[in-house]
């Protein structure tokens, strides 16, 4: 294949999870838009609201394993044809509630498989075609998809609510959803190696040695690096879900501003991000080229990642009824959120290669996902409902914030030459499919 039509490939990778990225975190930024007016209309808690998004994720969470042995056979056009079906089904059956499991329950199962289908497909799609110096750049322009959905979706829920209400708006959702992932799952393309074609990219001028390793579950979940990544990812997972669910009611309640002033305030995470996402990905990838060690500089951009929570935070904390320095907070979380998702996948790719990292980071989701944005955003929301505001939610993002970072500090560079399986062949006879 030539080198034209080879790069042409791995641009189409790129755009379908742009999509895919656009409908999954369309899910998160439309729900604390959503949630004030369902409150209001339905008269329940924000913990029992809160409640449906969290076992969303937790379905979300088991589904994204199985996707990830899904991608490493068949690629990802699977995982967005379903997934468009069941994310338009979650919001438009929800749409028609009327009791509350009427909520819950298509919420969670729907949308969970839905979504379940998008998070691993995208991040590892890109880095099974991007590695070394080329991997966070292309990342970073389809992690762009999130904060155009957060920019784009949120704005149209907030107008389509002021002048009708949030079931016209799920409605509306819904097609957005179906629509988008039947266009990613039509221009997605399979693995690189059913093309017989390498990754894109190098570090100093060789492809990353790891990446002809093939690792079976058990043998990577034995070694620190994979539950580093983890650990680190859960932490900031913990912190960035309950923010990122409950902050547009932190500035309704603990700061007093209209429900109009804080989503503009909400899609300046979104504005931002559009053009951190990129900048940051540059960023890390020239790092790969300063050091040499892809795993160096993954490591380096997860410690600044939390960081930036904590100190967004901690200016969302006092500053909640100063629109400056809660702008300036929007700006720190849009930068930190370029970094972690992304670059947790990163290392864990720098480590294990990319032959088996869709089952890798798909069990890695499983529990980072099953765990960190549940707990998370319920844990904002029923730590606001027992005190009646914000400030211990907050504390807890910002102590959530810090374990990731001091996780990130231990993050190992290289193997050992004892613990990592030896190098395989590919296998022989590979056949490039039909585009």
């Amino acid at each position: 294949m030539d080198e034209k039509r080879a790069k042409h490939l791995g641009l189409m990778v790129v755009v379908a999870s742009w999509l895919a990225v656009f409908c999954l975190f369309g899910f998160r930024s439309t729900f604390s838009v959503l949630q004030v007016p369902m409150s209001t209309s339905l008269h329940w808690q924000a913990s029992q609201l809160t409640l449906a998004y969290s076992l969303m994720m937790t379905v979300y969470a088991v589904t994204a394993y199985f996707t990830g042995m899904i991608i490493d056979k068949w690629g990802t056009r699977p995982a967005y044809f379903l997934g468009s079906v069941c994310c338009g089904l979650g919001y438009l059956i929800t749409s028609f509630s009327q009791s509350y499991l009427g909520y819950v329950l298509p919420y969670a199962i729907f949308a969970g498989v839905g979504t379940g289908m998008l998070w691993v497909s995208s991040t590892v799609s890109v880095r099974k075609w991007y590695v070394g110096d080329a991997y966070a750049t292309m990342w970073g322009w389809a992690f762009m998809g999130a904060p155009v959905a957060q920019v784009v979706l949120s704005l149209a829920a907030k107008q389509v609510i002021k002048t009708t209400d949030w079931r016209i708006a799920m409605r509306g959702l819904s097609v957005v959803m179906f629509v988008a992932l039947v266009i990613a799952g039509i221009v997605a393309k399979k693995n690189p190696q059913d093309y017989s074609l390498e990754p894109f990219g190098k570090v100093k001028g060789r492809v990353s040695k790891n990446e002809s390793k093939q690792w079976t579950i058990g043998q990577a979940f034995s070694q620190y690096p994979i539950w580093g990544a983890i650990l680190a990812f859960l932490g900031s997972m913990l912190g960035e879900f309950l923010i990122w669910t409950q902050v547009v009611k932190f500035w309704t309640t603990d700061g007093g501003m209209s429900l109009n002033t804080a989503t503009n305030l909400y899609v300046v995470i979104g504005l931002v991000g559009i053009f951190s996402m990129p900048i940051m990905g540059r960023a890390a990838d020239k790092l790969v080229q300063k050091y040499g060690v892809e795993a160096k500089a993954r490591k380096y951009m997860l410690i600044l990642a939390p960081a930036l929570g904590i100190l967004a935070c901690l200016l969302l904390l006092f500053g909640k009824s100063m629109i400056p320095v809660e702008v300036v907070a929007c700006v720190l979380f849009a930068t930190y959120w370029a970094i972690e998702p992304g670059g947790a996948a990163g290392y864990a790719g720098s480590m294990y290669g990319n032959k088996s990292l869709g089952k890798i980071w798909g069990l890695a989701t499983l529990i980072v996902m099953g765990i960190g944005p549940a707990v998370g955003s319920y844990t904002g929301a029923y730590l606001f409902d027992i005190s009646g505001s914000y400030f211990n939610s907050i504390i807890f993002a910002t102590a959530s914030f810090a374990f990731s970072l001091v996780i990130a500090v231990t993050l190992p560079l290289a193997w050992k030459k004892a613990e990592a399986p030896a190098s395989v062949p590919e296998e022989a006879g590979t056949k490039a499919a039909k585009l």
